[in-house]
């Protein structure tokens, strides 16, 4: 691997301290993922999805049939469909299927269950427009990868249709923060720390919600008949627990569960796929087991 592309990428994220109030982290976050626009040959188009935003993209050669649908991350607290486009599209375009990013309600302002209920929105949404569950993959990084999850469970629940496959980057699934990794990956991080994941759990699951209620930290979820899953995560990363402990867990539920973990990464790396050859190369891998289940 070429380490001057990640530390670049290091160099981006910390070149600013970590702003104090959400409207300025939300900001920063739009900031640093938009960097690089979306190539030139990408369709967007906004769209309603029942009160929540969203956003359809296709690139050429995209079967319009079959859709990922993604939950961006940012800690239930920030993240947009902006900061996370050029991610997105290309991750259609990895498997060759049209997106439709979910920008869902944030907290604090709107704290538990919004996500959950914008999220079930859209899927009602996409059915709705006649897309079979079969031609559906649904996506999420960080948070994203939760509300994933946590859509993929109601559905299960309710004894509904699931979508053919999941793609989790770097999910936070854990949200009593008992993952060593929190403590052991801290000094590699440069992201994501765990005072830092307290407030934002605070925010979006305040007491007397408990945190280990498995729609708030999905890796106490009973996983059994879960649909086939991807989840990649970065070897420097303090969610590395979160993400390794939710593969065993399903695999113990006998899950057909696949988990990358990829050499000096960082948390949601793909994100800055434009300059990261591993970006790319993660996504193309996402996009490989997208195209095998949908």
């Amino acid at each position: 691997m070429n380490r001057h592309e990640i530390d670049a990428i290091r160099t981006l994220l910390t070149s600013k301290p970590r702003p104090s109030g959400w409207n300025e982290r939300r900001k920063r976050i739009d900031e640093v993922g938009s960097i690089w626009l979306v190539a030139d040959d990408v369709r967007l188009e906004p769209v309603d999805l029942g009160g929540a935003p969203g956003e359809w993209s296709i690139v050429p050669g995209s079967d319009a049939s079959r859709v990922l649908m993604f939950f961006h991350g940012g800690g239930y607290c920030s993240g947009s469909v902006v900061s996370h486009r050029r991610m997105v599209t290309e991750a259609g375009r990895a498997a060759r299927m049209r997106t439709l990013a979910v920008g869902y309600r944030l907290a604090p302002e709107h704290p538990y269950p919004a996500a959950h209920e914008d999220a079930m929105r859209a899927w009602r949404f996409l059915r709705g427009q006649g897309i079979a569950a079969r031609r559906i993959a649904v996506g999420g990084d960080s948070a994203g990868g939760n509300l994933t999850i946590a859509l993929i469970n109601c559905l299960r629940a309710a004894g509904e249709e699931q979508p053919a496959c999941a793609w989790l980057v770097s999910p936070w699934t854990d949200l009593t923060m008992s993952g060593s990794s929190l403590e052991a990956k801290a000094a590699v991080d440069p992201l994501i720390h765990k005072a830092y994941l307290e407030e934002l759990a605070s925010a979006y699951a305040p007491a007397p919600i408990g945190r280990k209620d498995p729609l708030i930290s999905p890796l106490f979820a009973d996983l059994r008949g879960f649909p086939p899953t991807l989840i990649q995560v970065g070897s420097a990363e303090t969610l590395l627990d979160d993400a390794t402990r939710f593969a065993a867990a399903a695999g113990a539920a006998d899950v057909n569960v696949t988990l990358e973990i990829w050499p000096h990464m960082i948390h949601a790396w793909p994100m800055w796929n434009a300059k990261l050859t591993e970006g790319r190369q993660a996504l193309a891998q996402a996009g490989e087991f997208m195209r095998r289940w949908v």
